[in-house]
């Protein structure tokens, strides 16, 4: 399967998320917190996310993987598989993680990890 049919589903117009793992939720929140200058829009034992205009910046503190650029896919399940038939490792399946949104994370070649998102 060539490029041009992964461009189907997977339309990037530019890297919607990035998350980064941390130890410390506490001071990882005043570190991003003044570096983007904001407060997170969501602040859990899960996730603080931050929407900076169009971008949202991310902090898990329960991966030790990092930092994930994601991408919004229409329809991930496909777009999961396009990846893996071009040489993707899947790191995390399908996984609802709460609101409708689904996510999955895929590893390159050479270990790199990246993120689908698909938001209904």
């Amino acid at each position: 399967m060539g490029c041009n049919a992964v461009r189907r589903h997977i339309t990037v117009q530019n890297i919607k998320l990035i998350v980064y793992p941390v130890r410390d939720v506490e001071k990882a929140k005043a570190f991003y917190g003044r570096f983007l200058d904001a407060e997170p829009y969501v602040d859990s034992a899960y996730y603080v996310g931050y929407k900076v205009g169009n971008q949202e910046v991310g902090l898990d503190p329960n991966s030790k993987v990092g930092p994930i650029a994601y991408t919004d896919v229409k329809d991930i399940k496909s777009s999961l598989q396009e990846m893996i038939e071009v040489g993707a490792e899947v790191v995390q399946n399908v996984k609802e993680v709460g609101g409708g949104l689904l996510i999955s994370q895929v590893k390159d070649a050479d270990g790199n990890v990246v993120g689908l998102r698909q938001q209904s």
